[in-house]
């Protein structure tokens, strides 16, 4: 009866999960790539979280008070968030003070930062303007949402297998789950990370030429990337959660005839 017990709690886990996916899966859909997204988490949940996290980061980070720097972000920002199409979210755009880190995010709600160290390789606004419409499409796509929604399904499917294994050792237990981490790991969350990668340079590409940025420039921002990364290691595409500089680089060759379409030069 135990058994027995257990393997229904199991099958109404994984049962459970399949409601997850049938009722919300393909009831939205990414603008411009209309890629079908799976989102459990409200917009306004999204948002929520998204400002705290912003927060958070910023009370930790030394901000930079460069008047020409925080001119051209927020200029270039404010011009992509204007054709964005994304009324609802309050957009603010902030300059992290930090050299050393060539990055910038984006979260739900329109909470972007650009941090100093990734200037030398946008090296003119219109490499700031590709860098800020790829943070952008993070945001407009509700890549975090899509994140958060993926992650609860995983943590649904451990609590399934949970069940079935109760029995076994706890070495066993161990084990498995250790197993389960890694496949999820290298089989669902890092390709599904890189794919919101790319589909944020598509949508990027768009959003630039949209707002009157050459979108041919686009590809220059990863060729100037990988001259500055000839040094350093980095680990293989399959371990990471953005595609290669060379794989982005062509992708976005192939998409400068999209992307021409939209483009009207100031």
């Amino acid at each position: 009866m135990k058994k027995n017990s257990i393997k229904n709690k199991f099958v109404f886990s994984t049962l459970s999960i399949l409601i997850f996916i049938s009722i919300f899966y393909g009831c939205s859909s990414a603008p411009y790539t209309g890629r079908n997204q799976l989102l459990l988490v409200s917009q306004g949940e999204e948002e929520k979280l998204g400002i705290q996290a912003y927060q958070e980061v910023l009370s930790k980070e030394k901000i930079s008070k460069d008047p020409t720097i925080n001119s051209m972000v927020n200029r270039v920002g404010n011009s992509i968030a204007a054709i964005a199409n994304k009324p609802e979210y309050k957009w603010e755009f902030t300059v992290i003070d930090s050299s050393k880190v060539a990055n910038a995010f984006a979260l739900p709600g329109g909470k972007v930062a650009v941090y100093t160290g990734i200037l030398p390789y946008t090296h003119d606004e219109t490499g700031l303007a590709f860098v800020l419409s790829h943070e952008i499409g993070h945001a407009i796509a509700r890549h975090g949402g899509e994140r958060m929604s993926d992650q609860l399904l995983v943590e649904l499917g451990q609590g399934g297998i949970n069940m079935a294994i109760a029995k076994k050792s706890p070495v066993a237990i161990k084990a498995i789950n250790i197993g389960y981490g890694l496949v999820t790991t290298v089989g669902i969350m890092l390709p599904f990370n890189r794919t919101q990668e790319n589909e944020a340079d598509h949508i990027g590409i768009i959003l630039m030429a949209k707002a009157g940025y050459n979108p041919k420039e686009a590809p220059k921002f990863f060729e100037r990337m990988m001259k500055g990364k000839q040094n350093k290691a980095s680990p293989p595409e399959f371990l990471s959660t953005h595609p290669t500089d060379e794989t982005r680089i062509q992708n976005l060759k192939e998409l400068i005839p999209e992307a021409m379409k939209y483009y009207h030069p100031h």
